[in-house]
């Protein structure tokens, strides 16, 4: 296995540190870009004091924020393996809250460094399993022989046509009682008669299923979901030939942003705006957000959402919300006041509709 680390492991990484830890976590890779970060925004950033770090495979505590080019205080630690420094880990916070982190952060990177090599090398059936899916949802560079091999083992086309489902476990669910949820999701794609699927730490369980198989059988991901709604939740992607997996897999991964808070289950296929609003970068995204709501309350966004999804109807508005008719106009006059904009109005109403999807699909309220 190659030292060099990419974008996905180092993402898998931060992840695992962060419920460890708590705490905001960088992946700095060897000429100090961040690799992957808990703040999107700091990614493909120049990390100075992660390079230094590297450089001289010593660890590194910042007590002062911006001191140095692209660094927040904390603590920043060389993660060495197979003999190698291959990159450093920025732990945010007092250093002298954070240092205890350190050694658990490193030990953590092994452990998953180790299960990939694992799945690399490993002539075991599972494990190449989960070295295919992985490279087939990440779109990474595979092993020819080994996909032509594991190909034939399933007797795949590379042509058929599969779908990518995505179950994602909610966090803060009791890691005790896993096993019992897991023999669930298990026993649905047993029932589905799907072979290839697999687990991707923290908390993902990943299924490729043949089309013919999810249109005849989606009902079980379906019951799945609405037995344990308060559990998981579950995207589905869009059908796409097996090799080019990694489109569904991103589509299923979209699916799960934009999945309403009081639903657990959703269909790429049933997206309409998230399509577009989605593959905009999260910069764009905050840009549009924060223009068009950044003035607004959390009152007057759900407001505003109730409004629309009531096709903009005062008289069904009010009786959601048990207001006077009045009442209600004096809030849209207010929010057409201090935004610019005019719920009431065709063009505008699109503008803070957009803005509200795009406010559902990054998790905010303002």
């Amino acid at each position: 296995m190659s030292n060099a680390i990419n974008s996905k492991t180092a993402q898998q990484i931060v992840d695992a540190v962060r419920n460890v830890c708590g705490q905001n976590i960088n992946f700095i890779g060897e000429k100090g870009i961040i690799l992957a970060s808990t703040d999107p925004k700091r990614v493909d950033t120049f990390h100075e004091i992660g390079r230094q770090v590297i450089l001289n495979g010593t660890t590194i505590e910042v007590s002062e924020d911006n001191s140095f080019y692209g660094t927040h205080k904390g603590v920043n630690i060389p993660i060495s393996y197979n003999g190698n420094i291959i990159g450093a880990i920025g732990i945010s916070g007092e250093p002298v809250d954070v240092r205890k982190y350190a050694y658990l952060a490193q030990k953590i990177t092994v452990l998953i460094l180790r299960e990939h090599e694992l799945d690399f090398q490993s002539h075991n059936q599972k494990s190449k399993l989960n070295y295919i899916i992985r490279s087939l949802i990440s779109h990474e560079a595979i092993n020819h022989d080994a996909l032509m091999d594991f190909l034939s083992e399933q007797h795949i086309e590379g042509t058929d046509v599969y779908y990518s489902i995505s179950i994602q476990i909610n966090s803060r669910y009791n890691p005790n009682n896993l096993s019992l949820i897991e023999r669930q999701i298990y026993q649905t794609f047993d029932l589905m008669h799907c072979k290839l699927y697999t687990f991707q730490y923290p908390s993902e369980y990943i299924a490729l299923i043949p089309e013919k198989e999810f249109l005849d059988k989606q009902q079980l991901l379906q019951k799945l979901a609405r037995t344990q709604a308060d559990l998981l939740k579950i995207g589905v992607g869009d059908a796409q030939p097996f090799l080019k997996q990694y489109r569904s897999y991103r589509a299923s991964q979209l699916a799960l942003k934009s999945l309403p808070a009081q639903q657990s289950y959703v269909l790429y296929e049933q997206l309409n705006l998230e399509i577009i609003l989605g593959d905009a970068s999260l910069d764009v995204q905050d840009t549009f957000q924060k223009k068009v709501l950044g003035k607004l309350s959390a009152e007057d966004m759900d407001l505003l959402r109730i409004y629309y999804e009531e096709n903009m109807s005062l008289s069904k508005t009010c009786q959601r919300l048990f207001l006077h008719k009045n009442t209600l106009q004096y809030k849209l006059d207010r929010i057409h006041r201090i935004s610019g904009y005019n719920p009431r109005v065709f063009q505008d109403a699109a503008v803070f509709y957009c803005a509200l999807k795009t406010a559902a699909l990054n998790g905010c309220n303002n």
